[in-house]
């Protein structure tokens, strides 16, 4: 049976707290462009310097005086609205669900094959009230949840480029970015005709096109062709035009792609997300306007979305030790629908982390019907842990209650004739795997459950992997502002060290890294892990492709990761038992 869409228990409730939220709104609104107009992101400041805008102090000024007599104007209404709204928090369930009733449900034709593959990306979004979005570099917040929205739609529904190559050491059947087709052959002409400028331009189009009709597939088949097992990359495709002619300098765009022949996993610096993804988990989609335009923007692609997930007010219920400005942040927007999801806050958050609520969303998924005509599901859950450095005990905790939370919520809702195909957790973990400050995370028992695709093991990463946390004071340079710049960046060791974030030293003892003959990688603190142990036996899973993607460059302050996971039947398992 499918949750129901309203977070709360029936429509009355439902409208006393819509009254006293719209009580509390321009309050809160009025304080955001007050504290906004003092806070300027770097890419204003150089815009303000080019024009020599002399005018900005008097704005500033004027503008400042004229909110805070509105903000004054507007809390007492502000604090009739809290009363309405603050005791009905005890009644409201943690999430919201949205149904998008005009687009057909892939379950419904939907068939497991002998093997199958699901794809599933997370991203930190930043997208918090304007002026505490820009403390971290990052303003605009309504228009940049338009702009990631609609890239995010656009890159996933975009026909799939499938490219065989025919020869002795084929690699079978690649599925690359379309960033390194040319402009001409773009296989998704919508995207192209409307490019969405870069942070510090027009976020994008305000027309919302929510008709995507069903991308097609397109399939090129190569002939004869000596390939690098290490480098993958399209040969039909020209050279980057900014590529060095000369032969001693390698081409960055063959840096973006690879094959890791110890693990058989296809990795890609990619500057578009995957065609396809099936489920995506969404960070610090904390204001409820953004999420709204996220909804509006997805809803053709994913028709299943959880949202305004977390809790507010006094937590626990009746006890004043914690109160929840903002809720937990998570978003999850999917092509299957939702059979059963949990929330659980994280009680030992401490500082500014405490303001909001944090915590873990298990979710399980239908997928189809097997042969019997017995349900197909999956588990997803998505965490966004503490964030400040050198408290990562506070972080251990946070692990400990996670996979108890998904023990018991599996252990609650999985039902003996159903197969469950996958069993994903992913998010803002909000540390690494190369810093010593992270020792003690790196080593948690988290990662003898879950499979981590990227890790070579505690403190060392995979050569070919990327770290996903950008210098903040960096976001709007040239070499990182845009999808294809940005790509490059993460295919050159040596700009990548000026843009990721670098590895954090333990206390008092110098940063000693990368080690000799390792590559550097930077924080990699955005997850995407998965397990084998609580599948169905007949079933079986192993990571396809890896991918980084640079798709929201000049919007967020991470690197949004995606994994392809292919689900292996075994076809004699399943008949034995039968018999």
């Amino acid at each position: 049976m499918a949750l129901r869409t309203s977070a709360f228990p029936n429509w009355f409730v439902a409208a006393i707290h819509a009254i006293g939220w719209v009580l509390i709104v321009p309050c809160f609104w009025f304080l955001d462009r007050f504290i906004a107009s003092w806070k300027s992101t770097t890419l204003e400041k150089s815009l303000r310097e080019e024009q020599e805008c002399y005018l900005h102090p008097l704005e500033v000024f004027f503008s400042s005086i004229l909110f805070f007599i509105l903000f004054l104007i507007a809390c007492p209404f502000a604090f009739i609205g809290f009363l309405l709204w603050a005791p009905l928090q005890a009644c409201r369930r943690p999430f919201s669900y949205h149904r998008e009733t005009k687009i057909p449900e892939k379950e419904s034709n939907f068939k497991l094959t002998e093997k199958t593959s699901f794809g599933f990306a997370t991203a930190n979004l930043c997208l918090l009230p304007d002026s505490v979005a820009r403390f971290n570099n990052l303003g605009h917040t309504q228009r940049r949840a338009t702009a990631i929205g609609q890239r995010i739609a656009h890159g996933v529904h975009r026909p799939q480029i499938r490219i065989i190559v025919e020869s002795p050491s084929s690699c079978g059947t690649l599925s690359p970015s379309v960033s390194i087709l040319s402009e001409g052959s773009s296989p998704c002409p919508e995207a192209t005709s409307k490019q969405i400028a870069p942070a510090g331009g027009t976020y994008g189009s305000t027309d919302n096109h929510n008709t995507v009709t069903k991308p097609a597939n397109v399939e090129a088949v190569i002939p004869n062709s000596d390939m690098d097992d290490q480098l993958i990359d399209s040969p039909t495709t020209p050279l980057n035009s900014n590529q060095n002619s000369n032969q001693q300098d390698r081409p960055r765009a063959l840096l973006s792609r690879g094959h890791s022949s110890d693990d058989n996993i296809i990795w890609e610096m990619s500057s578009l997300f995957p065609t396809n993804l099936d489920v995506i988990c969404l960070e610090e989609v904390f204001d409820k306007r953004a999420a709204q335009k996220l909804i509006t923007a997805l809803k053709p692609v994913f028709g299943h979305i959880l949202y305004d997930v977390g809790v507010y007010a006094c937590q626990p219920p009746c006890k004043c030790s914690t109160f929840k400005f903002f809720n937990s942040g998570l978003f999850v927007a999917s092509r299957f629908p939702v059979l059963q999801a949990q929330f659980h806050f994280f009680p030992n958050s401490r500082g500014e982390d405490a303001l909001a609520a944090k915590g873990l969303l298990a979710t399980k998924l239908l997928i189809g019907k097997n042969e019997r005509q017995k349900d197909v599901v999956g588990f997803f859950n998505c965490t966004h842990l503490h964030a400040p450095e050198g408290e990562g005990v506070i972080r251990c905790i946070q692990l400990d209650m996670v996979t108890k939370w998904i023990a018991d919520f599996q252990a609650a809702n999985t039902v003996p004739d159903e197969d469950v195909v996958f069993d994903v957790l992913c998010g803002d973990f909000n540390f690494d795997n190369c810093s010593p400050d992270d020792t003690l995370e790196q080593n948690h028992s988290l990662f003898e459950m879950y499979i981590d695709p990227c890790r070579a093991g505690p403190g060392k990463e995979k050569p070919w992997v990327s770290g996903t946390l950008l210098e903040q004071p960096t976001l709007y340079e040239e070499d990182v502002n845009s999808p294809d710049s940005l790509q490059r960046t993460l295919g050159d060791e040596k700009l990548r060290k000026q843009y990721i974030s670098p590895p954090v030293p333990a206390a008092g003892q110098p940063l000693v890294y990368p080690e000799n003959g390792q590559p550097w990688i930077g924080r990699r603190i955005d997850y995407i892990l998965y397990r084998q142990s609580s599948l169905s036996k007949h079933y079986k899973t192993e990571i396809e492709e890896v991918h980084f993607i640079t798709h929201l460059a000049g919007l967020i302050d991470h690197i949004p990761v995606s994994v392809r996971l292919g689900i292996k039947k075994d076809v004699e398992d399943t008949e034995n038992i039968e018999e």
